[in-house]
């Protein structure tokens, strides 16, 4: 190089260039359908013929929906309406017929509960003309938002703690607004839970809570069986306070669903942990009988279970013994859904690594306390993809309470069809029953995944 010096030059920007929007073909709506339904030439068929074959089943079936037969009073109505609308065809009218809805909704609803059942000296008949359906079925319908409110302090996080005496004391008032009756015959069941925890705090704290287990349960069966038909008569004549009585061949509809649902559910959880640790027990005779109880359960069909209690077991019952048929029938829903329920528990607890069974030993838990404080909740929050599947699987079920008599939705399904004025009627009926169990399936499908994500303690 010469002696000059060279002369360097800056090519680092000084000032920045004011941002700009991205191009309107890769945001938005055009930028999702851009990369996901056209990215490709296969893609794009496939998105087309998607696209019309969807335009053709909706084009078919909208028509069908939307049709203005809501104030039809029969079938005949119904195909007046849509003839006059110019729908007719090859096959008939075509619409659907809303009328049928409209007109036996609150039977779907309600079954045959009669409405403005409030004390015993009222009659008990039908709703005055123009009476709105809160205070005719005022029962059931504060039974099931009462329900919700019970439910709050297990389903949601930081619910007020004065909820949970209301939790606990709803499983007793339930029965008794549905049925009705003396109010002294659910405080004499929630009596037996009391003198049971007493008898057992008691015994265990004196001696060993084995032997306080099972005073306490001998204690709790003598008073149910024994003393408190004495007792609820007694008050009952002393102090009469209730409501009316409503026999269980009046329930139906969605509400027997429902109250079958939430009663097993609610009672399978618990037995089938107890179940789940029964059959990984160490005690034989304890292993042998949840074994034995799950795998025979398992092993029947529910509908079996149904005809037994239904028909036979009022053969093995003492002569004159009145054993009401909705309680047979939770009972047997609810064991069917516990056996089930141990094995999806048990797969939770198999899943667990046995370095936490090491580690509750290593803070000098006994067993009791180590499943409460690390075994099992670990185990439940692993397990609630297939408790809730359970769930969704018991309230389905509860339509088979049909076969043996009880009219659950499509058992009034049936009843309603066989009216002359709805004779004929199919899809109209079922879709609305599909609709409804469709929105309690899905929203216990939808709270599992909500729970999964609340309880969710890996960063991943």
């Amino acid at each position: 190089m010469s002696g000059t010096h060279a002369h360097t030059v800056a090519y680092v920007r000084e000032s920045m260039l004011p941002e700009q929007a991205p191009p309107a073909t890769e945001v938005g709506i055009i930028g999702w359908g851009k990369a996901n339904l056209f990215s490709g030439w296969f893609n794009s068929i496939v998105t087309i013929l998607s696209l019309a074959a969807i335009y053709l089943i909706l084009a078919a079936i909208l028509p069908w929906i939307f049709s203005p037969t809501w104030n039809a009073t029969s079938l005949n109505e119904c195909r007046e309406i849509l003839a006059g609308l110019g729908r007719e065809g090859e096959h008939g009218v075509s619409g659907a017929c809303w009328g049928v809805i409209r007109d036996r909704w609150l039977q779907l609803m309600f079954g045959f509960y009669p409405p403005y059942p409030i004390t015993p000296d009222v009659n008990i008949g039908e709703a005055p003309v123009g009476s709105g359906v809160w205070p005719a079925y005022f029962r059931p319908i504060l039974t099931f938002v009462l329900l919700i409110v019970a439910l709050a302090p297990v389903l949601f996080e930081h619910p007020p703690r004065k909820l949970l005496y209301f939790t606990a004391i709803y499983p007793f008032l339930m029965p008794w607004l549905l049925w009705g009756g003396t109010i002294w015959s659910p405080l004499s069941v929630l009596a037996g839970f009391v003198i049971a925890f007493l008898v057992f705090r008691f015994v265990s704290t004196s001696y060993s809570s084995l032997l306080g287990i099972i005073l306490a349960v001998v204690a709790a069966l003598v008073w149910w069986m024994v003393l408190s038909g004495y007792v609820v008569d007694a008050l009952d004549s002393i102090l009469p306070v209730g409501i009316a009585s409503v026999d269980s061949r009046s329930f139906g509809g969605f509400m027997l669903s429902i109250t079958i649902g939430v009663v097993a559910i609610g009672c399978s959880l618990p037995i089938g942990i107890v179940l789940a640790l029964g059959r990984q027990s160490d005690l034989l005779i304890v292993k042998a009988l949840c074994v034995g109880f799950i795998e025979f359960i398992r092993g029947v069909p529910l509908i079996t279970l149904l005809f037994v209690a239904s028909v036979l077991l009022n053969i093995f019952l003492p002569p004159g013994t009145n054993f009401d048929i909705i309680l047979r029938v939770i009972i047997m829903v609810t064991l069917f859904a516990s056996a089930y329920m141990a094995e999806v528990i048990r797969g939770g607890l198999a899943a667990l690594p046995k370095g936490q069974y090491e580690a509750a030993d290593a803070l000098g838990l006994d067993y009791w306390k180590s499943q409460q404080l690390v075994i099992m909740p670990q185990a439940l929050k692993i397990s609630i993809p297939g408790i809730v599947s359970t769930f969704i699987g018991v309230f389905k079920d509860t339509t088979l309470v049909s076969i043996i008599g009880l009219l659950d939705p499509l058992g009034l399904s049936n009843a309603i069809r066989a009216d002359a004025a709805w004779n004929g009627i199919v899809w109209e009926i079922y879709g609305f029953i599909a609709l409804l169990f469709f929105v309690f399936c899905f929203s216990m499908s939808r709270y599992s995944m909500y729970l999964e994500r609340r309880l969710q303690t890996d960063h991943r």
